[in-house]
């Protein structure tokens, strides 16, 4: 990343508050839910060849919250079922937050949680050094591969995981989102490098198509309100600005020529729509559904 930018990732209670914010602005977690009510469902039902155990990974699970929605979904399509599910997760935080969830909600003594405090490719080591040829049925990656240096080799990881019938799923920002549209423009002054931050689903459905592995993908619809960020100084504004660009207080560190580039780019039509006057971004996420 250009100096003088820190990664908002480096400062965890304002990456937290930025993070929840955006939560409470964009629609992310309904259109993931519809997702998971209406079109997960079929996909659930076509795995686990009437074996009595599935099992399933997260990779960065965060909290849990739709994990478990996730696993209600799964358990009607698989009623008699037990599952043991690794759960990916480097967040001391997350991970307490998804732990008390699981003891807070009713129906889930069929479900065997095995919690691993790593990252992706911790997990990976980890797994080649412990479980060599135990296969998957079911691994979901949720806005994760932002977090990894090389997302094709983790997907590929993954999906070797697979048992023949195994699904894996994976959720990122769509290429044809807002997101897509700021980080094509400016991923030289923005985009970490030591991760992939800018990845979207356009860039792994281009590796699948140069490897000639078959996906299926679903678009969903989200938006987000950034009014905020077109008055100087609005403590909100600043916040999701923060939260689009990934660098701890954009508006006060970047040059005024960058600051004005994506501030024009965000109210711009190809990321931005104007409703009764609030600016609209296009928050829209891309699903991928990989089989082995």
């Amino acid at each position: 990343m250009a100096a003088p930018f820190r990664s908002l990732v480096e400062d965890y209670p304002r990456y937290l508050k930025s993070f929840e914010l955006f939560l409470e602005r964009s629609s992310e977690h309904q259109c993931m839910q519809d997702f998971i009510h209406n079109t997960l469902p079929d996909i659930l039902a076509s795995i686990g060849g009437g074996r009595p155990i599935l099992n399933v990974i997260g990779v960065g699970s965060g909290a849990g919250e739709i994990d478990l929605e996730m696993f209600t979904q799964l358990h009607l399509k698989h009623p008699h079922v037990k599952v043991n599910n690794e759960v990916v997760e480097p967040s001391n935080d997350m991970l307490h937050k998804y732990k008390v969830r699981v003891s807070t909600t009713p129906g889930l003594d069929h479900i065997n949680f095995a919690w691993n405090k790593m990252t992706a490719s911790e997990f990976e080591k980890h797994w080649q050094e412990k479980n060599s040829g135990k296969k998957m049925d079911f691994i979901h990656m949720i806005q994760m591969l932002y977090y990894v240096k090389d997302p094709e080799a983790t997907v590929s990881f993954f999906r070797s995981l697979l048992e023949k019938d195994g699904k894996l799923l994976i959720i990122l920002v769509s290429g044809e989102s807002g997101w897509g549209k700021l980080w094509t423009t400016f991923k030289q002054q923005l985009c970490n490098t030591e991760i992939s931050q800018c990845v979207t689903t356009g860039d792994i459905k281009t590796f699948f198509d140069s490897e000639g592995i078959p996906y299926r993908n679903h678009e969903l619809l989200s938006q987000m309100d950034i009014t905020e960020c077109f008055t100087e100084g609005d403590p909100v504004g600043e916040l999701l600005l923060d939260f689009l660009t990934e660098v701890i207080e954009f508006s006060k560190n970047a040059p005024e020529d960058l600051k004005k580039g994506v501030l024009d780019l965000l109210r711009h039509p190809d990321c931005s729509k104007e409703v009764d006057g609030r600016i609209i971004f296009n928050n829209n996420l891309g699903v991928l559904v990989v089989e082995p």
